[in-house]
């Protein structure tokens, strides 16, 4: 039988371009990858063996080289339920991506993750977090983190949900939009006023790369997705060292760490994403990270 590698995602158009390029590669490799859906999974949990099963298919290491994961999230939770029903079945015999990660968190939204770089004396931006209106508008921010301020959601992503407040009066008409109960949702950040960021992507415990993305214009958002530019980034030695540093206290073998710089060159970590994407990464450096991907299930 066949080995092959699966890469979940929710829908056939999710990750297309990533998906895409882990088949191509792996093809080149005389390795077969193919696109799995969530709900193509099953579980067999009746006897003492518990049991996976895609499309009624057994997954088990002799038809399985590794499992990658895309973005599980559902209001239910129930595929993150499912990824990780899957991952503790089949983690003695068969290599899925950031196990341990998922394991360790469900979800890793930019709340935790800013609890546990601070634990482990990783810098991020100052931060505050409130949980009533009444708090964020009596605490005199504004002396704190200074104006303009960042207004971001801990579930946000692409930087859609990154909102510039420049005053007071912007602060109290953005705070008084908001649902009470969804205050504790919000980070508030000192604005580092550079508009640019580096996007490092870590595998197998190691940097393969970075990219540098500038934003275009009046957007001060320098996410690629919001069309921001894209260009290689040399890495410094104490940026690399703290990509990989985030990469192994948060227990991935696959990541995307976006670092920022302020106006005196100090580096901050803004997020690490377990699911990055890397079309922008492999345009702008020349890195194939499809292969390296590939290579990393393949050898594990």
């Amino acid at each position: 039988m066949t080995k092959k590698i699966l890469i979940f995602t929710m829908s056939e158009a999710q990750s297309k371009y990533e998906t895409e390029r882990v088949m191509e590669e792996a093809k080149k490799m005389g390795i077969e990858a193919k696109r799995a859906l969530y709900r193509e999974l099953s579980f067999d949990l009746v006897d003492k063996k518990p049991k996976v099963f895609w499309k009624g298919q057994r997954l088990e290491r002799k038809n399985l080289w590794g499992v990658w994961f895309r973005v599980a999230g559902t209001k239910s939770g129930k595929y993150v339920l499912g990824k990780n029903m899957l991952i503790k079945i089949l983690e003695n015999d068969v290599f899925c991506v950031n196990h341990a990660g998922y394991l360790r968190w469900q979800r890793m939204g930019k709340l935790l993750q800013y609890a546990v770089f601070v634990r482990e004396r990783i810098p991020v931006v100052p931060t505050k977090v409130f949980y009533t209106q009444e708090q964020v508008l009596q605490s005199d921010m504004g002396k704190v983190l200074g104006w303009p301020m960042i207004a971001k959601h801990e579930k946000g992503f692409q930087g859609r949900s990154v909102k510039k407040l420049d005053n007071e009066e912007d602060l109290n008409n953005f705070v008084n939009k908001i649902d009470e109960k969804n205050i504790g949702m919000f980070l508030w950040q000192k604005y580092l006023p550079t508009r640019w960021d580096i996007r490092v992507i870590v595998l197998n415990g190691k940097s393969i790369g970075a990219m540098r993305r500038s934003a275009v214009g009046d957007e001060f958002r320098s996410n690629y997705s919001l069309g921001g530019k894209a260009e290689k980034w040399d890495l410094s030695d104490g940026d690399c060292v703290m990509a990989e540093k985030v990469a192994k206290v948060c227990g991935l073998d696959y990541c995307g760490v976006d670092i920022m710089k302020d106006e005196k060159g100090r580096s901050y970590v803004l997020e690490v994403n377990r699911q990055c994407q890397f079309k922008g990464f492999e345009e702008s450096t020349g890195v194939n990270v499809a292969k390296k991907v590939v290579e990393m299930i393949t050898n594990k």
